[in-house]
């Protein structure tokens, strides 16, 4: 496969193809645009020069319009089908030395249909409208595209991803557990935030410590947290601060969701064992919606958004997309007066597509996220050790105000031969603004202790990522080649002031006394870290069915530390090598089992009681599995097996709170997760997770050989989705559940908190351009915690109800 696509599937039935596509004609076509690097908006280069060029191939047997597309791709030509024509007709492959007519002539023979060559690309038709070498113009078409992921399923399987390798990679030849969520899957269960998104993936842990009124993006992948080193952003590193100041994601910015479990160091540097969360951002494209959609729901909630894209001039040389959202809403969690906790957020992402030349692209992107949130997160515990309902902080003080500033650009030039360049580029600002009060209770039981602290922080991220790839082929062996640099910059700065807040009263709580604006300097912290990462790897196809993939990265990691309230410097240089093997068979029939092994390197800033720098901790992992993806892309089904073991863990004596890098942990499981469209009108997703986490290796003894606090066991999610077009036209429902287990209280496992099970529901209605929805999650408001640890207790999401509707014109 030697390029980013332009892939399309277009189904009669399905509600996600009917709202991203452009119509230019009744007829029903998919557009595949198969040549390297090209995005969405990309031209091919004129098939006048390249018709001539005589190439050998190796297309495998099967479905017609596959065997089509995979020549396409390697011929680097466009092609244009009538995917409904083709249905059901088969091909012999193709193997040899031919020209791009000669190859679609021989692909074609005996199927009724002919290429038929125009100065976009080949045209294939059925025989009487034309034969190969014959000029035709090009017909009205329709458009359903994504630069970079083929979705099938009735919008919810994808069949491509870049995030586990950087190229344009089925998912079947990837060996490595890769899980993708849709627009379209996120939309039909109603996620507003990201960790509602990731709430039905394998291997995934989000909010751990409960619903959270400030909707931070917290993740666990397998086991490991992946708030400080999991964050990506369309393939580039997004740092955060040193204490608060995370990312925040807004849902309604994003095509899709990749998520790559594991240890992921060889293609993006340092990070956990658990692997990266990769948010891909909506972008230009000719095939844009137009929509504006309202919502309203429980405890208040009011939001408005729209996403408008298009055309600037007539040749589609330059496009646009806006989007934008204005939210304003309560949450589930109120003060015991009564008084609701609440959030507002103004998010806007412009973005620009210039397509220079048939070979060379440039998308210039910005985003701008304003979020002001109560930040009271936890209720107090109280003397008998049962939670209370009263909050520590005060309605009037207690807020978190974060922003983000983000500009950036991705540019593609594509070489001659099926080379291509590739550089992505950000830069962001993030800063936070946060009151809130620290507390403890008096021996009394009955007076608990405030203190009113102020934090401001910010980070300076720079990232840039530069590659390229290209196919070359070596005897009887493809290969599919990418070398690349990338360059990450994060400057981190902390201060905290500290100053007296009144006590309250346990029995007799009352909110709203003016709390002084603390004055007491308590940190002052500026912390730089750099990293410069070398990779390069090696896709191989080796034959039809076999398919290597190895790749290794060089790290070069400096962190300077400056403690100005102490007035300590320090500053630590890290460097690091990462390598990754699998291997995957194509069994036919959609079935392909893998095995492989990864690497991962994480630096700790720090020394240890002798004052010897930490060095970076190491996570290495054995994963075999077997994926099935059939052709016509119904259905996506993975299975994993993965043994993964993270060194040299900072870890804390409990007596003498000295830190000693002796730690190890042990993360083994099972994930499985199924995606499909049961029928034309019955999509399903499903996912099982059996997690079994240890600690081998401890400062502190009571944690040995037991299992992470916060972290369950099992998981299990079942979703259906059903367009009940034939007795009521427009009408779809979704229903499904969610099952988690007991999770430890404490280090030493001696107390728990029963597992739950939760229910949703989606009811949907569509006519003409209008489709409204109503989704409801945790449907019987079952109450629950999540779990129990570091003194308080941490409830879960109570049921939500949602109303939306969109007009798309």
């Amino acid at each position: 496969m030697p390029c980013d696509r332009l892939h399309s599937h277009y189904s009669a039935n399905s509600s996600s193809s009917r709202r991203r596509v452009m119509r230019f004609h009744p007829l029903m076509l998919a557009v595949r645009v198969a040549c390297l690097g090209i995005g969405a908006s990309t031209v091919a280069a004129p098939v006048q020069a390249q018709v001539r060029q005589v190439a050998s191939y190796d297309i495998p047997a099967g479905p017609l319009a596959d065997a089509l597309n995979r020549f396409a791709q390697q011929a680097n030509v466009a092609i244009v089908m009538d995917a409904s024509s083709l249905k059901g007709l088969q091909s012999q492959g193709l193997k040899g030395s031919y020209s791009v007519e000669e190859g679609f002539g021989a692909l074609l023979k005996g199927s009724g249909h002919a290429a038929a060559r125009t100065a976009a690309g080949y045209v294939v038709r059925p025989a009487a409208a034309g034969a190969v070498g014959a000029a035709a113009p090009l017909p009205e078409v329709r458009v359903s595209a994504d630069a970079e992921t083929d979705i099938a399923g009735g919008g919810y399987v994808a069949r491509r991803a870049v995030t586990a390798t950087k190229t344009d990679t089925p998912l079947l030849e990837v060996p490595q557990s890769v899980s993708v969520i849709t627009a379209q899957e996120a939309e039909d269960k109603g996620a507003t935030t990201l960790t509602d998104a990731l709430a039905q993936t394998p291997g995934v842990l989000v909010n751990p410590y409960g619903f959270d009124s400030r909707a931070p993006d917290w993740v666990i992948l397998r086991g490991f947290d992946g708030w400080y080193t999991g964050s990506y952003r369309d393939g580039l590193i997004q740092n955060v601060g040193l204490t608060f100041l995370g990312v925040q994601t807004e849902m309604y910015g994003l095509e899709r969701i990749e998520v790559l479990r594991g240890p992921s160091s060889v293609m993006f540097g340092k990070g956990d064992a658990g692997g990266v969360v990769n948010r891909v951002s909506k972008l230009p494209s000719a095939d844009a919606p137009r929509e504006i959609v309202a919502q309203l729901g429980s405890f208040d909630r009011r939001q408005i958004a729209a996403d408008v894209g298009g055309k600037i001039d007539e040749d589609g040389k330059l496009l646009f997309r806006v989007v934008g959202l204005d939210l304003d809403t309560g949450t589930q969690e109120q003060y015991p007066n009564g008084e609701r906790m609440k959030r507002k957020r103004q998010y806007l992402a412009p973005s620009l597509r210039w397509q220079i030349s048939p070979q060379t692209s440039l998308v210039l992107q910005a985003e701008i996220l304003r979020d002001d949130a109560s930040d009271d997160v936890q209720f107090v515990t109280g003397a008998n050790g049962q939670p209370t309902s009263v909050k520590e902080g005060d309605p009037t003080y207690s807020r978190i105000k974060t922003n983000t500033d983000a500009f950036g650009y991705q540019l593609e030039h594509l070489f001659g031969g099926g080379w291509a360049l590739r550089q992505k580029a950000r830069y962001a600002y993030r800063s936070m603004d946060k009151h809130h009060i620290q507390s403890s209770l008096d021996t009394d039981g009955v007076t608990l202790l405030r203190q009113a602290r102020h934090d401001v922080e910010s980070v300076n991220d720079l990232a840039i990522d530069t590659s390229l790839s290209g196919d070359v082929m070596l005897g009887a062996t493809a290969h599919k080649l990418l070398v690349g640099v990338d360059y990450s910059r994060a400057r981190a700065n902390w201060r905290r002031d500290t100053g007296a807040a009144p006590s309250l009263d346990m029995n007799n709580p009352i909110y709203g006394i003016t709390i002084p604006e603390p004055q007491t300097p308590a940190g002052d912290i500026q912390q730089t870290s750099t990293q410069l990462g070398i990779y390069a790897q090696d896709q191989v196809a080796l034959g039809e069915a076999w398919r290597l993939t190895v790749g290794g990265r060089y790290d070069s990691v400096k962190s300077d530390n400056n403690d100005r309230f102490n007035s300590i410097r320090t500053t630590q240089n890290d460097e690091a090598f990462s390598g990754r093997i699998g291997i995957n068979y194509l069994v036919g029939n959609g079935w392909a089992p893998y095995v492989s092994h990864a690497e991962s390197f994480l630096p700790n800033v720090g020394v240890d009681a002798a004052g010897r720098a930490f060095t970076p901790s190491h996570a290495r992992q054995d994963e075999i599995g077997i994926k099935y993806m059939p052709a016509d892309g119904s259905v996506s089904f993975s299975a994993a097996l993965f043994d993964l073991n993270k060194s040299g863990v900072v870890s804390y004596d409990p007596n003498t709170f000295e830190a000693r890098q002796i730690g190890k942990v042990r993360s083994r499981g099972l994930e499985l997760e199924g995606k499909a469209a049961l029928t034309k009108r019955l999509k399903m997703t499903a996912s099982f997770t059996a997690l079994n986490m240890q600690v081998r290796e401890s400062a502190d003894p009571s944690e040995i050989g037991k299992m992470p606090i916060l972290t369950p066991r099992r998981s299990a999610t079942l979703w259906f989705d059903y367009a009940a077009d034939a007795w009521l036209p427009g009408v779809s429902v979704g229903a499904g559940v969610r099952h988690f287990g007991k999770t430890w209280d404490d280090a030493a496992n001696t107390s728990s908190q029963p597992g739950y099970t939760l229910v949703d529901g989606a009811l949907r209605y569509e006519t003409g351009p209008w489709k409204f929805a109503l989704n409801a999650t945790n449907l019987f408001d079952r109450r629950y915690f999540v779990g129990h640890a570091y003194g308080s207790f941490y409830r879960g999401a109570e049921r939500n109800i949602m109303l939306t509707a969109k007009y798309s014109f």
